[in-house]
């Protein structure tokens, strides 16, 4: 109660201050952060919100949500907060909006939903003290499953939870599926709190525009092709290695293909259910008896046309001669699987991978394609794709076992004792064509099981009497059927992320983390709110700083990382103020510490120290390089494909919007 009248007192003492003292809210310069020298406090406005020349005054039109704006001043009006702003820091057309509209926003970093198939729903809640108390109670997922529980027994009954009541908002349940992946929504990070070491609780907005009273939805007038949403439909790739060693697994393959088709024409979902075939070798011009370094066997067909699918596979044999190196181009093969085969008509999207080698490094002179694990992940998830890699480990690689490993466990979707990566024993290639029939049918079978509801006496035997190698297989199939089911249910119902205007959440599952052997399961994904403008000007900046790096990269090699390190802080702090002068670097100015202070995540090039960077073999700092031409790459993609934008009505198109993904900033 004591604290209640003191924080009473204060906001009635700082009503009057702005009430009594309107001078101070009219800055010719925004406001600082406290604290910082250089950073400026800036808003984002909710949809609804709207431009008024006075406070309380006549509204001079709505502005267009989202809307990233510098602080000036406030002032208090008839009990309600106004403030000051502009979409700069000159100070030109400032203008009042109601602070009730706009959220803090100390950086541009935002979150996306990570995928529901292996967490629970995400709980807001109202506060910092009842999160941290809830997450060091040592029966943290019971409590948590309670108060799931009991907030959506309230939502049913038609009810407000109590005021006492901690949570005020929760992610859709199960039955309403996930929030659909290409459905814009923003979730602002405020503030953070590292209490606990594991994880990072976070303050957060919620605005989503498709239930704002006055917003519209950015997807509406969507050009796509939608997937039914009367019904679940799923596409299967299969990317496969068709180099000389691959012999007895296309085989497998083929027989595989085949008794998939012949389950989904038994279930009646023959229409539903369609296949194509992607194979990779390498590169040609290293090896041009390699015939090709990726092809389409055959697009995505349903079991309609399984005909023409299986005259297709009928072709497919290894290569008659060795490529030029153990490694193989998959990351090329994939790449090919997923821009060129048609994914539209489907909602279900999966890519198995059959690969007895770990992709081309970047510094290979013979790589097809900048591409990296994380970008092929990235690129994948952008078109809600799920890349499961079989990984044959057989004598000959086991000098790149490791390395594949890494490569295809960062594609793949989930994460630890979830990820969907299956590596295949194959002391020989009988022992290996075994396994992996025995491997991808376990992963089918579950997946048909959990996708079609199949009763539970109808199911394969229960996990605990399967061996370590099929329950691993069985545990795959049911996260992607799940995922499938959860899309599918998403989409049915229109699921949509709560509207909060502040609340607390965690990063990571706190359920998962109550476990007697815990592994970390990401609750959210961390991305930069960024226009296009902003996005091509961070692209310029980067081929400058590139260019100059190539011409010398040893003598320009330390401005080469503080570039790169400037570039990636400033448009993760302020991408406004980047795109107005992308050539001139904070590592220049000496800003570079406070942008880089405070942030909740950061970037690989971030994350790195000056003593790291000069630790760095040649090659490691040339990989370093080509990581950064690879996401230049997908800056060029996000570019051009006007559909991953959010629009919002604007007709200059610099000025739509885009999350791109933390892990594909430099």
């Amino acid at each position: 109660m004591a604290k209640f009248k003191i924080s009473f007192w204060l906001f009635v003492l700082l009503a009057v201050f702005w009430s009594l003292a309107p001078d101070l809210a009219l800055g010719e310069e925004p406001i600082l952060m406290p604290g910082k020298k250089t950073l400026y406090q800036k808003v984002i406005t909710h949809p609804g919100a709207a431009r008024y020349s006075t406070p309380g005054g006549q509204s001079q039109g709505p502005l267009v949500p989202f809307s990233v704006l510098y602080l000036y001043g406030r002032k208090m009006v008839n009990g309600r907060l106004w403030i000051n702003c502009a979409g700069n820091t000159t100070g030109e057309d400032k203008f009042w909006v109601p602070h009730d509209l706009t959220s803090e926003w100390k950086q541009s970093l935002v979150l996306v939903l990570a995928h529901r198939a292996t967490r629970e729903p995400i709980l807001f809640f109202k506060n910092k003290e009842d999160l941290v108390s809830i997450a060091s109670n040592p029966n943290i997922a019971n409590t948590m499953d309670q108060l799931a529980k009991k907030f959506q027994d309230y939502k049913e009954a038609g009810q407000d939870p109590p005021e006492n009541f901690p949570v005020g908002a929760m992610e859709p349940p199960e039955e309403e599926g996930a929030v659909p992946h290409d459905k814009f929504y923003l979730i602002p990070i405020l503030s953070h709190d590292f209490t606990f070491e594991t994880v990072k609780f976070l303050e957060v907005a919620s605005i989503n525009p498709a239930i704002s009273p006055e917003g519209d939805d950015p997807e509406e007038g969507d050009s796509r092709p939608s997937p039914p949403e009367d019904r679940v439909t799923n596409a299967i790739a299969f990317v496969i290695d068709t180099t000389i060693s691959m012999g007895p697994y296309i085989e497998e393959c083929r027989e595989l293909t085949r008794r998939i088709y012949d389950r989904v024409m038994d279930s009646g979902q023959g229409a539903n259910v369609a296949i194509g075939v992607v194979a990779f070798r390498s590169s040609v011009l290293a090896t041009p008896g390699i015939e090709y370094t990726t092809k389409i066997i055959s697009p995505l067909l349903t079991a309609m046309d399984r005909d023409e699918l299986e005259d297709a596979l009928d072709e497919v044999e290894e290569a008659k001669v060795s490529t030029h190196a153990y490694a193989e181009d998959s990351l090329a093969g994939l790449n090919t699987a997923i821009e060129q085969l048609d994914w539209n008509p489907y909602r279900g999207r999966i890519i198995f991978l059959l690969t007895d080698a770990g992709p081309l490094k970047l510094d290979d002179p013979f790589n097809s394609t900048p591409a990296t694990p994380d970008t092929i992940y990235e690129k994948a998830k952008v078109k809600n794709i799920k890349i499961v890699p079989i990984h044959i480990k057989a004598p000959a690689g086991s000098n790149n076992h490791n390395e594949a490993e890494r490569a295809y466990r960062a594609m793949a979707f989930g994460e630890d004792d979830d990820s969907t990566y299956s590596d295949i024993l194959a002391a020989n290639p009988t022992m290996g064509a075994e396994n992996f029939d025995e491997v991808a049918s376990e992963i089918i079978l579950r997946m048909e099981e959990e996708l079609f509801e199949v009763p539970a006496e109808k199911r394969g035997a229960p996990p605990e009497k399967l061996t370590p190698q099929k329950k691993k297989a069985a545990n795959i199939g049911a996260i992607l059927g799940h995922s499938i089911k959860l899309d599918y249910l998403g989409a049915r119902n229109k699921a949509k992320v709560p509207h909060m205007e502040k609340s607390w959440i965690y990063d990571l599952d706190l359920g998962k983390l109550d476990q007697t052997d815990p592994h970390r399961v990401r609750t959210v994904e961390v991305a930069v709110l960024l226009s296009k403008n902003q996005l091509s000007a961070l692209a310029r900046q980067l081929k400058i700083i590139l260019a100059k790096a190539e011409e010398n990269m040893t003598s320009q090699s330390m401005d080469f990382f503080r570039n790169i390190l400037s570039a990636s802080a400033q448009i993760s702090r302020d991408p406004g103020q980047f795109s107005l002068t992308p050539e001139t670097t904070l590592a220049e100015l000496g800003g570079l510490g406070e942008f880089l202070e405070d942030l909740p995540y950061k970037s690989r090039i971030m994350g790195l120290t000056e003593s790291q960077w000069y630790n760095m073999s040649p090659g490691e700092q040339d990989a370093f390089v080509r990581a950064i031409k690879a996401r230049l790459q997908a800056y060029d993609e996000y570019d051009k494909d006007v559909d991953l934008w959010a629009k919002f009505d604007k007709k200059n198109d610099g000025e739509w919007l885009y999350r791109v993904p933390l892990t594909m900033m430099p």
